[in-house]
């Protein structure tokens, strides 16, 4: 089944976010966290790519487990700015060969020391997706930036190319997290207005120690607002505490998006089956309705 068939059916849609190993020796842990999340009966299970590709072999190995052992939809993660064109079209055979249906396009990190743009790689997602659409019959989706992607200084700019990407053939989009909701209905309404209709899944990170925040912050360049800050200088010196905070906080954020309308939910869990559980038991009448 794809992905975009279960978001266009009426109620409520929640998936989660899981990360190959960085070693070999990590796989089976991966493994069970994947088969701990799947319990929760997710409508799909994302897989990353890793950076610069260097988990890409296992991708398609967990895609397939969720798929085929676990009976949940999964979504393969595939950046390109990392491997040649040839590299890629080899990974994009390789998942319709596991049977992956569904494929979340990215441009990827440009790997340290190397020559960007490379005449032999694709330099942009909307290059990936045209790509994919020439493989065969995939659902394909895109990340968005409701804060607007750090390399771009307009947010014009970047929606006008988001546009781009979506028309070479995206199927959803799913934002880069965010932690005040008022930034994506915003996005929202800028998005729709430039003619963007798909799907649009707000990425919900739940924060649950001030390391993480911190790396949050570097990678995204995401704004905290004064309400989290608050949350993170009363609890962050106490792990439990700053946990249970975290997760109330993204329960929050996501209570707020359903009460207004959004019904398809991405959560980055990082791993983490007690974080995507106690989000859920949160959730539990909620996601009734």
């Amino acid at each position: 089944m794809k992905i975009i068939d279960k978001l266009n059916q009426k109620g409520i849609h929640i998936s989660f976010e899981v990360f190959p190993p960085k070693t070999d020796a990590g796989f089976d842990k991966v493994l069970s966290a994947t088969d701990e999340i799947a319990k929760l009966n997710p409508s799909y299970i994302s897989v990353t790519y890793g950076a610069g590709g260097g988990t890409s072999k296992n991708t398609a190995k967990i895609a397939s487990h969720i798929k085929d052992d676990l009976g949940v939809m999964s979504l393969a993660h595939l950046t390109c700015a990392s491997s040649t064109k040839e590299e890629v079209g080899e990974v994009i055979e390789n998942l319709k060969a596991h049977g992956i249906e569904n494929i979340l396009a990215l441009r990827g990190d440009i790997p340290e020391g190397m020559t960007f743009p490379d005449g032999d790689r694709f330099h942009y997602a909307y290059e990936l997706v045209q790509e994919i659409k020439k493989h065969g019959d995939f659902c394909i989706g895109a990340a968005c930036y409701p804060e607007g992607h750090v390399e771009q200084e307009h947010k014009e700019d970047d929606i006008r190319y988001l546009k781009q990407k979506v028309d070479s053939g995206v199927d959803f989009l799913t934002t880069q997290m965010f932690f005040d909701n008022d930034i994506h209905y915003n996005f929202l309404y800028r998005i729709r207005e430039a003619g963007i209709t798909v799907p649009v899944l707000p990425g919900i990170m739940p924060i649950t120690s001030a390391a993480q925040m911190k790396r949050s912050q570097e990678l995204s360049g995401t704004v905290f607002p004064r309400r989290f800050l608050a949350i993170l200088d009363r609890f962050g010196s106490s792990p439990e505490a700053m946990k249970q905070a975290g997760i109330a906080y993204a329960t929050d954020q996501i209570i707020d998006l359903l009460a207004n309308g959004v019904n398809n939910i991405h959560i980055y869990s990082m791993n983490k089956p007690e974080i995507a559980i106690a989000i859920m038991n949160n959730l539990s009448e909620i996601t009734k309705c």
